[in-house]
């Protein structure tokens, strides 16, 4: 950056080329000391030709007073004008006075033909000599003019600075030629240099001379000719690696392909006999009254939920990667979704003597509120696993930049520097001895945790960071757009018929699944509930046990996928079956439980009318699901 500061002098000359820098150093020094010789020249010129005048004008006065001691003396005042006249007609004398003792001018002549100024013409006077007294007798005074002399000088001055002019010219013409000649190698580097920046490989300078420039100009070919075989090995370089990342990339990309089919199968196929699983241990303890075969029960219901979590952790991570997530983006209070995070873990935090601090606050973010509280429950499940005196704050706090930063910060054991990095990666678990972290029985972690975690961080357009003092605790961070506190615009509360039975004891359920194993233990299950079962496998087999009741069924539950078509097509032949008239309302209340997680299967289902659980599906969410889907099919009808 230039200095604006710097003198004129300076400015003027970083504007100026290198041809006008040479030229004006031969040319400047030049012309000073022209014009410096010159000027003294004249001075001294005029001078001397003023000391001339002068000495010519006092030989002259000289001469008339030595002329005029016998006529002044005898008073022969035409002598005397006589006198003056032949002095005064000498060249150069302008006027010619002669004064006796008392001063009067005897004679006084004047040359009509010179025409002197006051700084052109000389005045001399002397006295006038009694040739035989020696006694002084009067006086006599001269002008000399020195104009002719001056003028001519001025001529000479005058003829000096034209040559003067000229012979500058000619040198700065020179000057300039011999500029341009020493300068046209530079220029002519400066050029090629300025053609390689911009990618020409073949720039080549001609060397010119022997000197420093002909060194500079094969230095710089040299330099030339080096990079462009290093930038030409380089592409070469470049090319291979390209190939290579693109055969990696491909390589992780079938890598990552095939994992997310490998999940979405193992989802599905492997969630069939873990969801039979489970209708069956669930109908174990159901008219159980012996300790030892009640205490093996529920041993076996522990290790049902262990693999319940392990595959609940990997349906998120597939349904994350197959793009069955999508966020729903909208104002959420930041107190709801903290005191959905209390609700849900404060017991937990009391069973092991650990304190689950939830600030309030008014806060409100633009954000997914189900994704947002799904973050905020794996961390703080993750803080309190890891955590074994203390406990866990959930926070929010403002930022300058229009922000919120929601925290978990626990009292853990903290994470070593060298797994932060790691963190956040799939199946990625801090191994350590019994002081990682607490024991958890038969529930153990795959590591998805932390990365479901930070992939739904990044659908809600953000990322989870994290810090971290071994011994001290861990700090857990997601930032949000902060916006304005709205008005919550709560779902209309359906209207509850006061015949609407709060339990499903005697209730007409249909379950449509092609796996005979499922049917046989969600019967089995539903059975020991009160509720009237009839089980199908297909379209066919559902329109058969229908006809078994003389009302339609309360409550469909299908599968999604079955061996011809699926649960929506045999859902949708019941439909038109018992809607005797278009508008009709929907004649039972309907259940889709499924192991898909693959978006296309998912995005066609109206889940405004139709309840969608994942297999596994506990027996307490069953329940649930299935009372909050009799409630609002009888609140529409």
């Amino acid at each position: 950056m230039r200095d604006v500061s710097a003198p004129w002098l300076e400015k003027v000359w970083r504007r100026t080329s290198l041809v006008q820098r040479l030229t004006c150093v031969a040319l400047v020094p030049t012309a000073i000391s022209a014009i410096l010789l010159v000027t003294l020249l004249t001075r001294n010129q005029m001078d001397t030709l003023r000391e001339m005048g002068r000495s010519t004008a006092d030989a002259i006065a000289q001469q008339t007073a030595t002329v005029s001691g016998d006529a002044l003396r005898n008073g022969e005042r035409r002598e005397l004008g006589r006198i003056a006249q032949s002095i005064v007609q000498l060249p150069q004398v302008s006027r010619v006075r002669i004064s006796d003792r008392d001063g009067e001018i005897v004679a006084d002549r004047v040359n009509g033909s010179i025409v002197s100024g006051d700084d052109d013409s000389l005045t001399v006077s002397r006295e006038i000599l009694d040739p035989l007294s020696r006694r002084v007798v009067g006086s006599v005074t001269v002008d000399v003019s020195v104009e002719d002399a001056v003028a001519a000088q001025r001529a000479s001055v005058h003829n000096a600075l034209v040559w003067l002019a000229l012979s500058l010219l000619i040198a700065a013409m020179i000057g300039w030629s011999t500029a341009r000649w020493l300068s046209a190698p530079l220029r002519n580097l400066a050029i090629a240099v300025r053609q390689l920046g911009l990618g020409d490989r073949t720039v080549v300078v001609p060397v010119t001379d022997d000197t420093e420039i002909g060194d500079l100009q094969r230095g710089f070919n040299g330099a030339a000719s080096k990079l462009l075989h290093a930038q030409i090995g380089m592409e070469r370089e470049i090319a291979t690696a390209t190939d290579e990342l693109a055969r990696k990339n491909a390589a992780l990309e079938a890598a990552s392909v095939a994992k997310a089919r490998f999940l979405a199968a193992a989802s599905h196929d492997l969630r069939q006999p873990l969801y039979a699983l489970t209708l069956f241990s669930s109908g174990l303890a159901v008219d159980e009254f012996d300790p030892v075969r009640l205490n093996r029960i529920a041993h076996i219901q522990e290790c049902v939920e262990s693999l319940d979590h392990l595959f609940g952790e990997l349906l998120d991570l597939s349904r994350l990667e197959t793009g069955a997530m999508p966020a729903v983006i909208r104002d959420v209070p930041l107190d709801e979704v903290f005191e959905d995070v209390s609700v849900n873990f404060r017991m937990v935090a009391e069973q092991h003597d650990l304190r689950l601090v939830v600030r309030t606050t008014r806060l409100w973010v633009r954000s997914d509120r189900t994704m947002l509280a799904r973050i905020l429950n794996n961390l703080v499940s993750n803080a309190l696993r890891y955590t074994r005196t203390g406990g866990v704050l959930v926070g929010a706090r403002r930022r300058l930049d229009g922000t919120v930063r929601v925290d978990v910060w626990d009292t853990g054991l903290g994470i070593g520097k060298e797994h932060l990095q790691h963190i956040f990666d799939e199946f990625y678990r801090v191994e350590g001895g019994p002081e990682t972290g607490r024991p958890e029985g038969t529930r153990r972690g795959l590591g998805l945790g932390l990365s479901t975690v930070q992939k739904l961080a990044g659908l809600l357009g953000t990322r989870a960071s994290v810090r971290s003092r071994p011994g001290k605790g861990t700090l857990f961070s997601i930032v949000l757009p902060e916006v304005q506190p709205g008005m919550m615009e709560a779902p209309p509360a359906p209207a509850v018929d006061p015949g609407i039975p709060r339990d499903i004891v005697g209730m007409r359920v249909l379950v449509i699944d092609d796996e005979p194993t499922i049917l046989a233990g969600i019967s089995y299950l539903l059975g020991s509930w009160g509720c009237e079962v009839m089980t199908a496998e297909d379209a066919q087999q559902a329109m058969e046990a229908v006809h078994q009741w003389m009302q339609p069924p309360d409550i469909v539950i299908s599968d999604l996928r079955l061996r011809e078509g699926t649960g929506m097509d045999v859902i949708a032949l019941l439909d038109r079956y018992y809607r005797r008239r278009p508008g009709d309302p929907p004649p039972f209340a309907r259940v889709l439980i499924t192991g898909e997680t693959r978006g296309e299967f998912l995005h066609h289902i109206d889940q405004t009318a139709t309840q969608v659980l994942f297999k596994p599906v506990s027996p307490e969410r069953l329940h649930e699901v299935m009372v909050s889907a009799w409630t609002v099919h009888r609140a529409a009808v």
